[in-house]
């Protein structure tokens, strides 16, 4: 057995160090999410953090790590008699992103339960992570199925399987840790919600630091038994600092001063429902009992604050976690005077403090100059540059889909076979059963009964009569963007109203859980301003930033987005596109340059690529090179009006019948 880096050892990251910490004083803080960039650390903290925890006691060759004291009555494995229970270690177990959905629930032996009725149960991460800790590492990435099973765990402490009439339930409350780059995309709002605590992480700039670290990194690679060693004093003197605060947290007094300035923090900066009051609440007494104190002092209540607050109060995926920090004070000492404990009146170091403007979007976020109107002219590359424009609020937008039905990952957008959803048919299975078409299995199996000696009233069923339910879903697709920044499009007006347009389409790109990615053209050349990726928060910040001005090279910026489909299609086949082209139609810069981007469009049209255009021209005079546009491309076009929900009603049914 891998012998882990010592906690202790981790150099820095004080915030994440603390919040793991509190949850091992209080598992019912809610875990954590950890978020930041790659190498800072993340997974070796959460690795070490299983040595800290103490013992427990389980019933001996219960597989769901039965508490002896109070066993679960509903156990698989049970009843359990009274008797002295045996100690083990507390288990940390890993849910992998590609796992699959049996993994984690566990699963049942379909063919024995038809043929014999018995609950043959395999548990799966769930079982095993019950009482411990599971640990999911780059949990943004998680499919959805598995993410709701995760959030019906979480909320229940319990984990049910059902299949086909066949039923198991066992326990399973356990601290979820969960890591994640928020460059790789976020988290649905609910699971986001499940985690207590959240922690930014960034590697150190400070050179002595980054020395120390890399220093215990190679002592440790080159003897990682004896690097242990030298750290096992530190590391049983934070393990009997976690038994004594989890021995003194039932005698820390949560006065109503300490309660009352929670509600207002929590009311302050407008999180949604009352969790957030909960595990504030929770928070700030493992925080006092982490600290050797039996009172909750207003220091506490604001590390809790830092710690509970930042990923609840973001209202969509664009908004930056964080606090203001003048405020929590602000609000810490209005209400805080009345408070019971006359030392707790002021803000104080409870341990370290995440920054409250971290996040992925980064940058200056304040008012943009105006850009001027460009009248059309040609102009050199570079030349009429304009500074970046602010877009205009979102909108919500109706579906963009992609016509047919394809295979792709698990999504919200366009129609596909899944492994969850209505039921179409059956097949054979290909490799392990997981959803079993009951009327098929028997139909199947029927005509055989008399030639198997069939003879009791159970059917008698083999593994070739086992058919697998096919079943329709929705899948999440590459939606790509390509954005005309040229100086036609440069009036101030216009830009942050196309911008605004592609906003409001990257917002329902989140929620549909689908992959972006941005090509602008402007000047004399193309550039992918962000390949494809799940981060669309990252997309809406190279959006915010991007200037305009020079000429159109249309054909360019097709034929980019072209190469980029073509990259993409090797990496993840299944995934289809859609694009999303955001122009007036307007070409100019090349010979024949409106020909030339004729051309380029019909080489998606040859590829069957679903395409979009969404036309920007403005003023009394209109051209239509947006419409045609569009036809080359074997897509359909719609104006910046059409494209709010309550005006788009028809255009999912024009590219569908554009591509039949």
């Amino acid at each position: 057995m891998t012998t882990p880096f010592p906690f202790t050892a981790v150099v820095g990251q004080d915030d994440l160090r603390l919040a793991l910490l509190l949850n091992a004083v209080s598992p019912a803080v809610g875990g954590v999410l950890v978020r930041g960039e790659k190498g800072t650390a993340k997974s070796t903290a959460v690795r070490a953090l299983s040595a800290l925890l103490p013992e427990v006691a389980v019933v001996p060759g219960c597989r769901f790590s039965c508490d002896p004291a109070a066993p679960d009555p509903s156990c698989p494995d049970g009843p359990h008699e009274p008797g002295p229970g045996a100690e083990r270690p507390a288990r940390m177990v890993e849910l992998p992103v590609g796992a699959s959905e049996d993994r984690l629930v566990g699963a049942l032996d379909i063919e024995r339960a038809l043929a014999e009725g018995v609950k043959a149960f395999e548990p799966g991460l769930l079982a095993d992570a019950h009482r411990g800790i599971l640990y999911v590492d780059e949990v943004n990435l998680l499919h959805d199925h598995l993410v709701d099973l995760l959030l019906d765990a979480a909320a229940m402490g319990a984990s049910y399987v059902e299949r086909e009439g066949v039923s198991v339930r066992h326990a399973a409350r356990f601290l979820l840790v969960g890591t994640m780059n928020p460059e790789e995309g976020e988290l649905r709002p609910q699971l986001l919600d499940r985690f207590g605590l959240t922690v930014e992480v960034a590697a150190s700039r400070e050179p002595d630091q980054r020395v120390e670290v890399v220093r215990r990194r190679l002592a440790y690679d080159d003897d990682p038994a004896g690097f242990a060693a030298r750290w096992a004093d530190e590391e049983s003197s934070v393990r009997r600092r976690i038994v004594a605060a989890r021995e003194l947290l039932p005698s820390v007094r949560l006065g109503d001063g300490a309660l009352r300035q929670i509600a207002a923090t929590c009311a302050a900066f407008e999180v949604d429902g009352m969790r957030a009051d909960i595990v504030m609440a929770r928070t700030a007494t493992a925080l006092a009992a982490w600290a050797g104190r039996t009172e909750v002092l207003a220091e506490d209540v604001r590390q809790a604050a830092l710690l509970a607050l930042p990923h609840r109060r973001r209202r969509n995926p664009f908004d930056a976690p964080g606090l203001d920090e003048d405020k929590l004070d602000q609000t810490l000492e209005e209400f805080g005077e009345e408070d019971d404990d006359p030392e707790g009146g002021g803000p104080g170091g409870g341990g370290g403090q995440p920054s409250p403007d971290a996040g992925p979007q980064g940058g200056d976020t304040g008012a943009r100059p105006e850009a001027g109107e460009d009248e059309g002219a040609p102009q050199a590359s570079g030349g009429g540059e304009q500074s970046a424009v602010r877009a205009a609020e979102p909108f919500r937008t109706k579906v963009l889909s992609v016509p047919g039905i394809g295979e792709g990952a698990a999504g919200r957008r366009s129609r596909a076979r899944t492994e969850h959803g209505r039921t179409t048919g059956a097949r054979r299975p290909r490799g392990a059963l997981t959803k079993l078409h009951l009327a098929a299995t028997v139909q199947a199996a029927a005509p055989h009964q008399r030639a198997r000696g069939r003879s009791g009233p159970g059917l008698v069923v083999r593994r070739d009569d086992l058919r697998q339910a096919t079943r329709e879903g929705r899948e999440g697709n590459l939606v790509l963007f390509v954005v005309d920044a040229s100086g036609s499009m440069a009036a101030r007006a216009r830009m942050s109203a196309v911008k605004g347009a592609v906003l409001s389409l990257l917002l329902d790109a989140y929620q549909r859980r689908d992959k972006v990615g941005l090509v602008t053209f402007r000047g004399s050349a193309a550039d992918v301003a962000l390949p494809p990726t799940s981060s669309v928060d990252a997309a809406a910040a190279r959006l915010e930033s991007l200037p305009t001005g020079g000429r159109t090279p249309l054909a360019a910026g097709l034929l980019k987005a072209h190469d980029v489909l073509r990259v993409e299609r090797l990496r993840d086949p299944a995934r289809r596109p859609l694009v999303v082209v955001v122009t007036d139609g307007r070409a100019t810069g090349d010979p024949e340059p409106v020909a030339l981007a004729g051309r380029a469009a019909r080489l998606f049209a040859a590829d069957g690529v679903a395409s979009v255009v969404v036309d920007c021209e403005s003023g009394p005079v209109r051209l239509g090179l947006a419409g045609q546009l569009a036809g080359e491309l074997g897509g359909t076009a719609v104006t910046l009006d059409e494209l709010r929900a309550d005006s788009i009603a028809g255009l999912v049914k024009d590219v569908q019948r554009r591509a039949a």
